[in-house]
């Protein structure tokens, strides 16, 4: 099944790594010659699959007594101005609840001259906080859903400035470093280990991402051991960090329902579909040249990290393979072993 999904894929460069009680098996191929390094060695660019990153870390902020979640962020980033009556609290920018759209005004303007190449990139901190500061709120937060990378980036800004501490070390010091994930960055830098992304022909080769002012809603970039092991974190979190597990648990708590008969379950990091065994967690991610879906399924104790180098396109198989892998994945029945073989690149 593994092999078919990386064949599905349809990219230069696919990988598929999966978990299944503990059991790891990973396979990669993709239609381009194979690269220099292992496909399975390499860094990937996980675009919005990066927020469960941020929603572990402001679980873990909140459950270390740093913060409540309620505080508003107008306050955490310019503390002489008013926060109204109904103002955007942190726990609003993680849900998708705070009003704010899915980008600040001006980005298509500013990032039109880099729109195929890197348009977050000519939007900087200092204009992602700007622009959250003077926009006026339409609707009253917590009353609507709406999908916001905006919304994700300041909650970033919001955090650092709340503890004092740079983005990328914040989420080192309390996520990364505490799980071990030293494949796991939020920069290309150079060194050859950065899987190469391409357009939608699969063969155009694009530039690293540059997040600019987005880092806390798509600058990840790990290797799928990495990815792994995250997940595995969340499947297991008594075998974490201690300081981490609390957070991991609190991350796949119900904190949100939405649509018709209130089918869309979100948590503060995950979307939350159901099975026949039980709940299936979920994010998709997407930069300019390469995709990822990161899920697991603690029925099944299954995760599933998967990567490729193409830029998404109408139609594209890639998420709707991984996601329908996990999905369909079935409970062992009693007394049965893992039924995973190994692969490519097992440790």
């Amino acid at each position: 099944m593994l092999a078919d999904a990386v064949t599905a894929s349809d990219a230069p460069d696919v990988v598929f790594a999966l978990s299944r009680g503990g059991r790891r098996t990973v396979l990669s191929g993709g239609t381009a010659p194979p690269p220099p390094l292992p496909r399975e060695d390499l860094r990937y660019e996980i675009g919005s699959a990066g927020k469960t990153f941020t929603g572990l870390l402001l679980a873990r902020l909140t459950h270390a007594g740093v913060l409540s979640g309620g505080e508003p962020a107008t306050a955490l980033l310019d503390g002489g101005r008013p926060v109204g009556a109904t103002p955007v609290t942190l726990a609003h920018l993680i849900t998708h609840t705070s009003g704010l759209p899915a980008l600040p005004a001006g980005f298509l303007r500013q990032g039109l001259p880099a729109w195929r190449t890197n348009p977050y990139a000519r939007f900087p901190a200092d204009r992602v906080v700007d622009a959250y500061l003077r926009h006026r709120q339409r609707h009253r937060p917590g009353t609507r859903w709406r999908y916001s990378n905006f919304g994700v980036a300041v909650l970033g800004h919001a955090l650092a400035a709340a503890t004092g501490t740079p983005w990328e070390d914040l989420l080192t010091g309390q996520v990364l470093r505490p799980l071990g994930l030293d494949g796991t960055t939020l920069r290309a830098d150079g060194s050859g280990l950065d899987a190469v992304g391409h357009g939608k022909d699969g063969e155009t080769p694009v530039p690293p991402f540059d997040a600019g002012g987005f880092q806390a809603a798509g600058a990840v970039r790990a290797t799928p051991y990495d990815l792994l092991a995250f997940l595995e974190a969340h499947l297991r979190p008594g075998d974490a960090p201690p300081e981490l597990a609390p957070a991991l648990r609190a991350v796949r708590r119900p904190v949100l329902r939405r649509g018709l008969t209130h089918r869309h379950v979100h948590t503060i990091a995950w979307f939350r579909h159901p099975t026949d065994g039980g709940p299936m967690f979920f994010h998709s991610g997407a930069t300019l040249g390469q995709q990822a879906f990161l899920g697991f399924r603690p029925d099944t104790g299954t995760a599933l990290a998967a990567v490729c180098t193409r830029r998404f396109r109408a139609h594209d198989p890639f998420v709707a393979t991984a996601y329908a892998l996990l999905a369909e994945d079935r409970p062992d029945p009693p007394g049965a072993g893992a039924t995973c073989r190994p692969g490519a690149g097992q440790p």
